[in-house]
């Protein structure tokens, strides 16, 4: 009878590895999985950040050709002003 119940743990323990070594197997497959995803949202955040850089830069170019063209209407604009302010008076 002693021996029946040996066999029985002996049974249950080497089940019990069996299924923990399935149990870690899955999670490592689920780790590489997530890891994997990980991966591949950095190379889009890096591919995004490239890209905002770049339009960053071009924001800028447009920023100044519009400041320039804003000084530029201010002086013509003002200088109509003046021309006309002067033409009332006389």
């Amino acid at each position: 009878m002693a021996s029946r119940n040996y066999s029985t743990n002996a049974t249950s323990r080497q089940s019990m590895a069996s299924s923990g070594s399935a149990v870690k197997a899955r999670q490592l497959a689920q780790l590489q999985s997530q890891l994997a995803q990980l991966s591949a949202n950095l190379a889009d955040t890096e591919s995004l950040l490239r890209m905002t850089s770049v339009q960053a830069e071009a924001m800028r170019g447009l920023g100044s050709w519009h400041a320039g063209l804003l000084m530029a209407s201010s002086k013509v604009l003002g200088e109509e002003s003046v021309q006309q302010q002067a033409g009332g008076r006389t």
